[in-house]
């Protein structure tokens, strides 16, 4: 199916889309548990064990193995069909949490803990890179060709919709955990993943096509990753992972530096918040410039404002400075997702969207982790230069690389200006 094209397409156009809500409303409570994954498996790991460094560990062996795991489940997605794995992978993936809460409680060696968090993150549902692809189906998106005007729209959408997810996850499972019982966040976690999935997947009108194995044949076996496009734009999401990550710890460490724990809640729900305001007003704008200017410009703008947080020490101006990181993240992190549209044929969209989203987590893992060892040695302030790092090499891979953002198609005209009738470059 093809939208209409009005002369200022907006989110109400959007969610008029024919089909539109028989597939949002399931996959936003399939995608849910994913924000209570993490934390939840830190809350119950540290209550068995006493130890934040085995908790994390676990939490990160569970986010690596995502981001290894996650473009195979695109992949055999785009090949099979998402139901297809949908309905195994959330079997797998609420038998895998359960036996890694049952071990957590029986006082299991770590060794067994970190077994259980392998499978654990590797069928953890792509339920957000799949809703993607389905906007892209409904909407008409092709490469080599004007794509819709409302996917610059839906990328500012899913932007948003996952960013009050990471809102409203964390805080029920700390919730279910802190006041019913230690495990209650991982069980609430495998049961809306598996009857969440099972209700996303029986939405079978608004799945994308799965290509036969004709002439298309080899397209569609080849990967995703193919594409130089998608390569550039997975490092360059790996620099949002790092901002993620790294404003996690390193807002906690100065919390806790400054004799104030609670301040942590505070200055990440101001960084979120920026984050979901920028993605409210992308999808608003009536867009003349082409995303991969806007992603380049975007990153430009999250290097500068990160390059100062390592030197800010009142919690004022680290809540200005953090709001204005949230700014400019939505920017390039939706411009990004409308590329792949541009670039990668549909038969290999969700794989697509999988790897840019396995980026964000393998950049999230590593920098949790870098960031926290530099705050343990020498303070809250170093862990912020973690942000910066990333978010300069992904720029430099950005501008170095610009000409892999063009489709090889037809030429460079594949996409239109929100609101605008004419063609306009991808540039």
């Amino acid at each position: 199916m093809v939208s209409t094209v009005s002369d200022r397409p907006g989110y109400g156009q959007l969610l008029r889309t024919p089909g539109a809500w028989t597939f949002l409303l399931p996959g936003f409570a399939a995608r849910q548990p994913f924000a209570m994954l993490t934390i939840g498996i830190v809350l119950l790991v540290q209550h068995t064990t006493g130890s934040y460094g085995s908790a994390g560990a676990v939490a990160a062996v569970t986010g690596v193995s995502m981001a290894l795991f996650a473009p195979q489940t695109g992949k055999l997605a785009d090949r099979f069909g998402q139901r297809a794995v949908l309905l195994p992978g959330v079997l797998v993936h609420a038998a895998s949490v359960s036996a890694l809460t049952a071990l957590a409680l029986a006082d299991a060696p770590m060794w067994a803990l970190f077994a259980a968090a392998v499978p654990t993150g590797a069928s953890i549902p792509q339920i957000g890179p799949m809703v993607r692809a389905r906007w892209a189906a409904v909407l008409g998106a092709a490469p080599g060709r004007e794509a819709s005007p409302l996917m610059s729209t839906a990328a500012a959408f899913e932007s948003v919709t996952d960013e009050f997810t990471f809102v409203i996850g964390p805080v029920l499972a700390t919730a279910l955990c802190t006041g019913v019982h230690p495990a209650a966040g991982l069980i609430a976690e495998a049961a809306l993943t598996l009857f969440g999935g099972l209700f996303f997947a029986a939405q079978r009108a608004t799945q994308p096509a799965v290509r036969g194995t004709g002439s298309a044949g080899s397209q569609r076996h080849a990967s995703a990753l193919s594409v130089p496009g998608v390569r550039v734009l997975a490092v360059a999401f790996l620099g949002i992972g790092a901002v993620f990550g790294g404003m996690q710890v390193s807002l906690t460490a100065f919390a806790e530096e400054i004799g104030s724990p609670g301040a942590n809640g505070l200055l990440y729900g101001i960084f979120a918040a920026g984050n979901m305001l920028a993605g409210i007003a992308c999808g608003a704008i009536a867009w003349k410039t082409g995303p991969r200017r806007r992603l380049i410009a975007g990153y430009a703008a999250l290097t500068l404002t990160a390059s100062g947080l390592w030197a800010v020490h009142s919690v004022p101006l680290l809540a200005g400075l953090g709001l204005l990181v949230g700014l400019s993240i939505a920017p390039a992190l939706i411009s990004g997702y409308t590329l792949v549209d541009a670039l990668v044929p549909g038969s290999a969209r969700t794989e697509a969207f999988t790897w840019l989203t396995g980026a964000v987590a393998l950049g999230q893992a590593g920098a949790v982790t870098v960031a926290g060892r530099l705050a343990d040695a020498h303070g809250a302030s170093t862990g912020f230069l973690v942000p910066l790092v990333g978010t300069v090499l992904a720029l430099v891979t950005l501008v170095a690389l610009r000409s892999r953002l063009l489709p090889r198609a037809s030429g460079r005209t594949v996409a239109r200006g929100i609101g605008h009738r004419e063609p306009v470059t991808v540039d």
